[in-house]
């Protein structure tokens, strides 16, 4: 007697996960500065790495390339994304536009329950920062600036902001200094101190103040992307669930 197998809709989530990992653990890397910017991200090399198919990996790349993390470019491959300083510039610029604004909402639309939740994510950065997870430390910054923006409840504020801290962590991931994450933990209690008063003018100008640090910690300086073997950075450890 033959056992039904998965049907194709299970073949493809099953995939599609799959797909996911690899994205997230090149991501990871890459913010973890082991690809620096420019490094060659060779097919053949993720294939062996990943102990997946080459379609698998090239739809692994296209959406990293959906997030601007990778480029691809024609008869040459893919590479890790290097952000120029001009476009670094111009994210920093939209945040300073948007979410000044947002924190001001923010500050008059917050109940007690959505500024407990705001506490308790701090807690989590802060022991992320303490314990020098630099990964975790950059993903919980990002993620308490889009619960600010869910806070405020403004939909396209929303999509625009998510897009622009993939864009921050990426920058910071490439051209900051180990030590460096997207933003500091005491800047964020001040910025919860201001939403729990319910000053909305002093939350804008705190936030304000904050993306301006955190632009200030980035240098910015074009570095050439080295040879990396990816096998060694992916390889030991397999890809989970891959």
């Amino acid at each position: 007697m033959t056992l039904p197998g998965p049907n194709r809709e299970q073949l493809s989530t099953a995939e599609e996960v799959a797909e996911e990992q690899i994205v997230e653990r090149i991501f990871e890397a890459v913010i973890e500065q082991r690809l620096p910017p420019g490094t060659k991200l060779s097919e053949s090399a993720l294939c062996e790495a990943f102990g997946v198919g080459r379609m698998r990996i090239r739809r692994s790349l296209l959406l990293l390339a959906s997030r601007e993390v990778v480029e691809l470019h024609s008869n040459r491959g893919a590479f890790v994304a290097r952000p120029t300083a001009v476009q670094a510039r111009e994210v920093f610029e939209a945040r300073l536009a948007i979410e000044p604004n947002v924190a001001r909402m923010v500050a008059n639309r917050a109940t007690a329950q959505d500024i407990a939740v705001l506490a308790r994510h701090l807690e989590l950065e802060s022991q992320a920062h303490a314990s020098g997870n630099r990964r975790d430390a950059i993903r919980l910054s990002g993620q308490f600036h889009t619960m600010l923006a869910q806070i405020a409840g403004n939909g396209v504020m929303l999509r625009m902001i998510k897009e622009l801290i993939t864009r921050t962590s990426l920058i910071i991931g490439i051209y900051g200094a180990p030590g460096v994450t997207n933003c500091r933990d005491d800047e964020h209690a001040d910025l919860i101190d201001a939403l729990r008063k319910a000053d909305a003018e002093r939350a804008s100008e705190i936030m304000a103040a904050h993306l301006r640090h955190i632009e200030e910690r980035v240098d910015l300086t074009a570095r050439p992307g080295v040879g990396v073997d990816l096998i060694s950075v992916f390889g030991g450890r397999g890809a989970r669930g891959a």
